[in-house]
């Protein structure tokens, strides 16, 4: 502020407080246009996360539903005599589609190394029991009661993420959860085409299903090698393994004589079975890597809805029992409750102005 005295005038110059009062507006503007593109940004980041996570979810589901469907239909249908030996076809299909990928520059892995296999176990030795256990599952029990009973490594699963992550879920991720393995119970308690062997194989199969979800996040979080590189020396070193027992057990031979193989329907079922297995460890991974080992598991566990209700009439070793669908249609309905919790998306306004946005996703 200056004052200037001439001819007897007293004149206040007020340029130099309209300047800084200019300089204040332009600066409020600058800060309110970069907190709402800093919002905006994030915003569009959030949304993009939300779709990798619906999509590979979707994904994951869909083909866990396609190769649970094909693979009984050639075990059952076609009362193919080894699900060792379709194992071994899914791990030589994965081994050579990631082989010709790394050759043709689709995907990329690191080259074997000594300490490849220190890397990445013990997902090798999940990887290879989850397969054959499951497929062995899958031919022994009816589809209804294979999806009722998968519903258990939800549970395995969300133990072991508190004792290895340490991710709690929510109360009603919970209740969803114990909801789903009541209604499995009661299906089991009255299942009149009980089979023990199928039980035993099913109940491995969910221990082995939540220790591979668990590990597989782990090991992407903490590994160089990638998830085409999990799949693909997954694949590597178990083959000899499978190759081995396949011999050992007689297997190999029972599968090379069946007499199925002039016929190209079955053929192509085989075919399609052993490619499913690559393109489902895919999208497992993908899956996991998007969202948590337990919405992996239950999304695998949601498609058994159409499972279900579709294995009714595939096979043809389904049972009817009040009891048992009464049990069945609980599990499923809990399923869709778990589902609702998991992927709704919360928009709750932020209550400061101009402040970055929390993140509101939860980690179940």
């Amino acid at each position: 502020m200056s004052l200037s005295r001439g001819g007897g005038n007293t004149t206040l110059d007020m340029q130099p407080l309209l300047d800084d009062k200019g300089g204040d507006d332009e600066q409020q503007l600058d800060a309110n246009g970069s907190g709402s593109k800093e919002l905006g940004h994030r915003e569009r980041e959030e949304s993009a996360v939300f779709v990798k996570k619906i999509s590979s979810a979707l994904f994951y589901g869909l083909s866990s539903f396609m190769i649970t469907v094909v693979n009984k239909t050639v075990l059952t249908s076609y009362h193919f005599p080894s699900f060792l030996f379709l194992s071994l076809g899914q791990l030589t299909a994965s081994i050579v589609v990631l082989g010709a990928g790394k050759r043709l520059k689709l995907v990329t892995f690191p080259p074997l190394q000594r300490n490849t296999f220190a890397k990445i176990f013990p997902l090798p030795l999940i990887f290879l029991g989850n397969m054959m256990f499951g497929l062995g599952g899958t031919k022994s029990l009816s589809l209804p009661m294979f999806a009722a009973l998968r519903r258990f490594s939800i549970l395995m699963t969300m133990l072991l993420e508190l004792k290895i992550l340490g991710s709690r879920p929510s109360t009603a991720v919970q209740i969803s959860v114990y909801a789903m393995i009541g209604g499995a119970l009661l299906a089991a308690s009255d299942d009149l085409s009980f089979n023990m062997r199928g039980y035993i194989y099913v109940m491995i199969t969910n221990a082995l299903t939540a220790s591979n979800g668990v590990y597989v996040k782990k090991k992407l979080d903490t590994s160089e090698i990638g998830k085409y590189g999990l799949m693909y020396y997954n694949s590597l070193f178990m083959f000899l393994p499978a190759l081995v027992l396949n011999y050992a057990t007689g297997d190999l031979e029972q599968a090379l004589n069946f007499a199925q193989w002039n016929d190209p329907v079955f053929v192509f079922q085989f075919l399609l079975s052993c490619v499913m297995g690559f393109i489902l460890s895919y999208s497992t991974i993908l899956c996991t890597q998007f969202n948590s080992a337990l919405t992996t598991t239950i999304v695998g566990c949601l498609k058994n809805i159409c499972v279900t209700y579709l294995g009714m009439f595939i096979g043809g070793d389904y049972v009817f029992s009040w009891l048992n669908c009464i049990g069945i249609n609980i599990s499923v309905l809990a399923s869709l409750l778990y589902t609702y919790v998991t992927f709704r998306r919360k928009r709750a306004p932020d209550k400061q102005a101009h402040l970055p946005s929390s993140n509101r996703g939860e980690n179940v």
